[in-house]
């Protein structure tokens, strides 16, 4: 599931460099996830390093979002170029 950053962001700036799919940026007034390069950080560690660095807790599932551990680790695949996005749709 992607995640999602909620209104309580006091756009402190310790999110984005933390992503490694860069799918965070500050938008018109917070920072936001596009959920379509957030992978919860799975393929690169063990947990959200957003969540770890967030001063305010206010980074949480987006319940739009839902994806399985095995599709995130297929997203992050195709994010990486190990695997061919064409073979998993």
């Amino acid at each position: 599931m992607a995640l999602l950053i909620n209104d309580s962001c006091i756009n402190c700036d310790m999110c984005e460099p933390e992503c490694p799919n860069q799918a965070i940026t500050l938008g018109e007034k917070i920072f936001e996830i596009e959920p379509n390069l957030c992978t919860e950080c799975v393929g690169h560690y063990a947990k959200p390093t957003c969540v770890s660095v967030c001063p305010i807790d206010c980074i949480d599932p987006d319940p739009n979002r839902v994806e399985s551990q095995d599709e995130l680790m297929v997203k992050h695949g195709i994010l990486t170029g190990k695997l061919n996005a064409s073979s998993h749709l």
